[in-house]
């Protein structure tokens, strides 16, 4: 994959905090803001937006959207002049200088770095200095208090920031890629547009764990997550359907296309869409859980969703979670032995919100 490499500079911060990150060269803003996030080490926890000269780029909001903003759903890194600026949290008003090097490394990742990120919400450049000046004095008045606030500060990690930038970037999980290379010479579907028995046998001998019984699976929905990931496949166009015969598109060939595509069925404005990034997260961070822990554990997170104006109950997630567990697993998010689900073998790259909760779990935990 072709990569830009930035040089990210946190300004007026002492010690300094700067980022080499390498970006994949087609990525869009929305996408560049995920990376910076997980490049610096934020939690995406506030509103950004790109500044160059007199033009801004940010996300849309019906409340409070400036109209000389523009939507930078519509724009890609190639649209930004270097110089620019990645602002973050208009509250703090932490100021990123960002500047195009060139060319980066053969993938994403974070190849150098100093300088640890400040603590989200801890009133900006001058606060930081404020809580650091504190913390380097236990005999201070407000040690105790804002050494609690703080917690432990870690030191910035090169290699788990190199792969947090990897991850978010994506991969193409390995179901995925071997249903579309079957299927790359076009396979004719069943008269009910269902996968033949030789293909499905054919994924059954790669993938015995999604047989539900110890037998030679038939037809397509003896593999429920082959089933599922055969209609997601469709619905985001890496499938298409002609004369009967199923065949990868064009797109299906670039990684960076097939994972967007992929991520565009998790809507993050959508229930099940946020649902599904935090329940691969708990699985990632916290280990195996049925799907009564999984609910219980998401539960108290959802208290401003509502379902025909109630608020959203411990049952309905619990049902939630019950009707993804298929699509997660074709996608390779999870495991399951259908009583206890397990981080699955892409689990920390497909889902930039999982990414980005999986590390935010476990820095709680360090």
């Amino acid at each position: 994959m072709k990569t830009i490499r930035l040089h990210v500079e946190l300004e007026e911060v002492v010690p300094a905090v700067t980022r080499l990150i390498d970006v994949p060269a087609g990525a869009t803003l929305p996408e560049l803001h995920d990376l910076l996030q997980a490049g610096m080490g934020w939690t995406d926890s506030h509103l950004h937006q790109f500044v160059a000269g007199d033009r801004r780029w940010g996300v849309p909001d019906d409340d409070s959207w400036d109209p000389a903003e523009l939507d930078e759903s519509a724009f890609k890194l190639s649209d930004l002049p270097s110089p620019s600026t990645y602002l973050y949290d208009f509250g703090d008003n932490w100021t990123h200088a960002v500047t195009i090097l060139g060319s980066g490394g053969e993938q994403p990742g974070c190849p150098a770095g100093s300088g640890r990120c400040p603590p989200e919400d801890c009133g900006g450049a001058s606060g930081y200095e404020n809580l650091l000046t504190v913390l380097a004095d236990p005999a201070h008045r407000e040690y105790a208090e804002l050494g609690a606030w703080a917690g432990e500060l870690h030191d910035f990690d090169l290699a788990r920031t190199d792969l947090q930038v990897r991850n978010t970037a994506g991969q193409v999980p390995a179901s995925v890629r071997l249903v579309l290379d079957l299927a790359k010479d076009g396979v004719k579907l069943t008269p009910a547009g269902r996968l033949p028995r030789a293909f499905v046998r054919a994924v059954q001998e790669l993938r015995p764990g999604w047989q539900l019984f110890d037998r030679p699976a038939s037809r397509e929905d003896d593999l429920i997550p082959l089933a599922a990931l055969h209609d997601l496949l469709r619905k985001v166009g890496l499938l298409r359907l002609a004369n009967g015969v199923a065949r990868p598109t064009k797109i299906a060939a670039d990684d960076m296309q097939v994972v967007r595509r992929l991520r565009s069925w998790f809507s993050d404005d959508e229930f099940v869409g946020i649902l599904a990034g935090d329940v691969v997260s708990f699985l990632i961070a916290f280990g195996p859980q049925t799907v009564g822990e999984l609910a219980a554990r998401a539960f108290p997170m959802y208290g401003y969703w509502t379902v025909d104006g109630r608020p959203v109950s411990e049952q309905e997630i619990r049902a939630d979670i019950n009707r993804l567990q298929t699509v997660l697993v074709g996608l390779d998010q999870v495991e399951t032995d259908w009583r206890t689900m397990t981080a699955g073998p892409s689990a920390d790259s497909l889902l930039v919100r999982a990414t980005a909760l999986a590390a935010y779990w476990t820095r709680l935990d360090r």
